[in-house]
């Protein structure tokens, strides 16, 4: 199919605008339709590519103002691939699982038009298109926090807006800068991402940029200590807002950094690999103990989220094909796993409204299947082996030991961490005598729901025990990035510390 990856961007929207003229009554319907036949187009792109190609497929390039260099830029390779698969299927499993909602009409188009963003985001390739669609993507959440969020909804969706749109105009101004340094040594402009690829910078100008750039993907991930809006986001969005929020937002950081930071500024990516893998062991460990020290099930959830996304940071900045391609895979399992959990977190305050840990205990008797699968997340998200969890972790640190086995120790402690905090959510939710009186009259899990959580349960066990799939062309873009960054690379010690493999840097 030609120009599938428009259709796929821009489908979405216009059903979102034709939203608008359907009833009250057939708005869900009419999502959930949409929502599905763009999953669908998201397989079929899947189905189509060519996976033992490791660049850009699927391009569209049209000028939109030559003279400027903007044009109309996209594609996918095997890193962004699985990214859009995974936002079409959180935002369809996530309508799915909506209950009653107020204003379900505008709920749903303004999900088609957050739908659109994030899709953009992933498959532009041109700076001012991407910037487009990352600024556009605030609009739906400031939306969805701010008229469906809780009593400090309004203090929540106006901090996440201002933290992360301050950090976007930054990024904007090392975009600014990258376009006329590159107008100035070849005489054109251009915003395409692949042009800038083939420009060397010296390392000070490096330096300058990547702080620039990395100051907006940091607040989008949140990376510490950018990160003190995510939990009145998390805690005030309503669940839908929270499963969109953790699975895909959050990854247009790590993303950011994998397009832009790496390849374009290789020697100065490599000079910050100690500060980042200090700061991302302290998003590791500090933020795990306070979801460990949580009171409310949701905010568990919400620091276990960035305690994840240290991990991600962690490995992106290992330099090697393990670490990164083990990043790649773990942004899946975290928007797949956390998405989960908090799903389940909803689904449990629709009956109970209240996410206290204290007004639980003992649902295992009157709500098993929520129990259970409650638990295969839980075990998931602590990295148990044949989960997707385990995969990406493991990755990751095995690429990160070839750095510095010392942080690579302290950030497994995530690991042993991560299970005493889960552990403790699933005793005081789970098990224990059934006490208190509202509890023993909780239904469990309706067709709808389960529905909903099925897939997920299926993909995580299925790329848990076989993952090849999906990591064998990420792993090939990530080994064609490594290459291009180790022969871009102007000081000698990048060159060094960039392994795209053994028998790679003996052959050189």
């Amino acid at each position: 199919m030609d120009n599938i990856l428009s259709v796929l961007v821009f489908f979405p929207a216009v059903a979102g605008l034709l939203g608008f003229v359907v009833d009250q009554k057939s708005i869900k319907a009419y999502g959930l339709t949409v929502a599905t036949i763009e999953f669908l187009l998201s397989l079929w792109l899947w189905f189509s590519f060519d996976m033992g190609n490791s660049g850009m497929q699927f391009v569209e390039l049209v000028p939109i103002i030559p003279d400027m260099g903007v044009s109309y830029y996209l594609g996918v390779d095997g890193i962004s691939l699985f990214i859009v698969i995974m936002s079409t299927l959180m935002t369809l499993l996530g309508m799915a699982s909506m209950g009653e909602t107020k204003d379900i009409k505008n709920m749903i188009i303004t999900l088609l038009f957050l739908e659109m963003t994030m899709v953009g985001v992933f498959v532009a390739l041109d700076a001012i298109i991407f910037y487009l669609f990352w600024e556009l993507s605030l609009v739906p959440m400031l939306y969805i926090i701010g008229a469906w969020g809780g009593n400090l909804r309004i203090y929540a969706s106006i901090k996440f807006f201002l933290y992360t749109f301050t950090g976007s105009l930054i990024m904007l101004v090392g975009m600014l800068f990258v376009a006329y340094t590159y107008h100035n040594l070849t005489g054109v402009w251009s915003f395409a991402i692949t042009d800038w690829y083939s420009i060397v910078l010296p390392v000070s100008y490096q330096m300058w940029l990547f702080a620039a750039f990395f100051i907006g993907f940091a607040i989008k991930v949140p990376m510490f200590p950018f990160h003190t809006w995510i939990p009145y986001a998390h805690g005030q969005a309503p669940t839908i807002g929270s499963v969109i929020l953790a699975a895909v937002l959050l990854k247009m950081g790590t993303y950011g950094f994998v397009r832009f930071s790496l390849p374009m500024f290789p020697d100065a990516s490599v000079m910050a690999i100690t500060p980042i893998a200090i700061i991302s062991i302290i998003m590791i460990i500090y933020t795990a103990m306070i979801a460990y020290a949580q009171k409310d099930m949701k905010q568990v959830i919400a620091y276990s989220s960035v305690s994840h996304m240290g991990i991600i940071m962690l490995g992106l900045f290992a330099m090697n094909a393990e670490g990164i391609s083990g990043s790649v895979f773990q942004m899946l399992s975290h928007g797949i796993v956390s998405g989960a959990l908090f799903m389940l977190v909803g689904m449990i305050y629709d009956r109970r409204h209240t996410k206290l840990l204290s007004e639980f205990g003992g649902l295992t008797a009157v709500m098993p299947k929520f129990a259970i699968i409650f638990g295969i997340m839980l075990m998931a998200s602590v990295g148990l082996p044949l989960t997707i969890g385990f995969v990406g972790e493991f990755l990751v640190l095995l690429g990160f030991y070839n750095v510095s086995p010392f942080m690579t120790i302290l950030a497994g402690t995530s690991i042993i961490v991560g299970a005493i905090y889960m552990l403790r959510v699933m005793k005081l939710a789970f098990f224990g005598p059934l006490n208190n009186e509202e509890n023993k009259k909780l239904k469990d899990l309706n067709a709808r729901e389960t529905w909903s959580l099925i897939p997920l349960v299926m993909i995580v066990v299925w790329l848990g025990v076989y993952p090849k799939p999906v990591l064998t062309p990420i792993d090939n873009s990530v080994k064609s990035l490594l290459t291009f960054m180790d022969k871009k690379a102007i000081t000698q010690e990048a060159k060094d510390m960039i392994r795209v493999s053994k028998s790679t840097k003996e052959a050189k």
